[in-house]
């Protein structure tokens, strides 16, 4: 499978720039980060989230780091919130293999939360849609082609010591 059809349209149809980089198969973010030599901070993880009500969305954070359940409460203002399970993920991304969606919810009817972190850097890399290529965009051309977002905030577990 190469990277999802809605994807490349969308990155065709506004003529952005971006590269598409091959690494051997990797199914977590770290085996990801690491097949592909680029660095966590800068490889968007995308996790799948269900609320109370039943109502789905993304959170998208930087590979290097764990989601933090009551950050993403705070900044999302949703409770209850849980992992999609595999039969979902399945429902949701047709076009994806399991757990390799690429972040960008728009795509797919699904709100966004965007760790604050990614923004930091001036580029970002993510899975397009399978375990072998990652697609790799600036930053400033990723916010306007899976934005709005829905809020950005820090989403991830705060290391003692550690900013962001």
């Amino acid at each position: 499978m190469a990277i999802v059809d809605r994807l490349r349209q969308l990155l065709d149809r506004h003529d952005v720039r971006h590269d598409v980089i091959t690494f051997p198969k990797a199914f977590t973010a770290q085996q990801v980060a690491h097949n592909a030599h680029v660095t966590g901070r800068r490889l968007a993880k995308v996790l799948v989230l269900r609320d109370d009500r039943g109502k789905d969305f993304l959170v998208v954070l930087p590979a290097s780091r764990q989601f933090d359940p009551n950050a993403v409460r705070e900044v999302t203002g949703r409770i209850g919130t849980r992992l999609e399970n595999e039969a979902e993920l399945q429902r949701l991304f047709p076009d994806c293999e399991l757990g390799a969606m690429p972040p960008f919810g728009n795509l797919y009817g699904l709100p966004m939360y965007v760790d604050r972190c990614l923004a930091r850097e001036p580029d970002l890399y993510f899975e397009a849609g399978n375990h072998h290529e990652l697609v790799h965009l600036h930053w400033k051309d990723f916010a306007k082609l899976a934005g709005p977002f829905q809020a950005e905030g820090c989403l991830h577990e705060q290391l003692v010591g550690a900013r962001g």
